[in-house]
């Protein structure tokens, strides 16, 4: 049985996360700005936080690793969204998503790997995505955070010791949830027509994608696992296997041009 804190675990790829690891015997301290969206049972500890406040992530890690008599694995998984052009893309929403997308979590990492540290073991799940490597048009806040999460992780695995702490960049493709229900939606002055289109063919992706519970049987194997990779895409086979194997080997130019196709713009 494995004690896991887990960010984000009220709703999509989280609350399926939870109830896989709950399913097979883990204790999850599960978190969400909203305690009335997470129904806490034997395993499940419903913990209130809001990661736009550092100081209550702090105190909410610490209490979590001292009634759990220290986490065996953090996960990374909260999430948001801002849809937009760049040109137009506000600050604050900016601002917003780093906060919520990177800061946040990377203080987190590092509460975990201080006290894994000490103890010899421990498991990081980051949950990036694979909008870090293919972006979608009109989405540049959470490309880049994505981006910036997983370059830390890897900037993390390449100075990591051998002190038996293992870190993960999950990264999912296209996933069926509701995460495109509170995406906020910017001003799209002058390019209406594109982000109309890029917009409908998210919402047809996301239609057309696995559920959550592939990601979360994902999870559950990398928490089993003495070794895990350092990096597992998951998703549709086009999306988390074809399209960034070819785009591995194509000049940024071709890049842009496929991608555009994609989206219909």
């Amino acid at each position: 049985m494995k004690r896991i804190f887990l960010t984000g675990a009220s709703s999509g790829i989280g609350r399926a996360i939870a109830r896989e690891l709950i399913a097979h015997g883990h204790e999850v301290w599960g978190t969400s700005r909203d305690l009335s969206r997470i129904q806490a049972t034997a395993r499940l500890h419903a913990v209130q936080l809001d990661l736009r406040n550092s100081q209550m992530l702090e105190e909410v890690f610490t209490r979590a690793w001292s009634e759990s008599g220290g986490l065996d694995v953090v996960i990374n998984n909260a999430g948001s969204g801002h849809f937009g052009p760049t040109e137009n893309f506000p600050t604050e929403g900016l601002i917003d998503e780093f906060q919520v997308l990177v800061f946040a979590q990377l203080q987190l990492l590092q509460l975990a790997m201080r006290r894994m540290r000490a103890r010899g073991t421990g498991l990081i799940v980051n949950v990036t995505s694979l909008a870090s490597r293919l972006p979608v048009p009109f989405m540049p806040g959470y490309n880049s955070a994505k981006a910036a999460l997983a370059t830390f992780t890897m900037s993390i695995q390449l100075e990591l010791p051998k002190i038996g702490v293992r870190i993960v960049d999950l990264q999912p493709a296209d996933i069926r949830t509701e995460f495109n229900d509170s995406v906020v939606k910017t001003d799209a002055t002058h390019y209406e027509d594109k982000a109309a289109k890029t917009w409908a063919a998210v919402q047809r992706n996301m239609a057309a994608a696995p559920t959550p519970e592939l990601v979360a049987r994902r999870v559950l194997g990398l928490i089993e696992q003495s070794n895990p990779p350092p990096r597992v895409t998951v998703g549709g086979i086009f999306q988390a296997k074809v399209a960034p194997l070819i785009f591995r080997f194509l000049p940024q130019r071709v890049r842009i041009w496929g991608l555009r196709k994609y989206y219909g713009i």
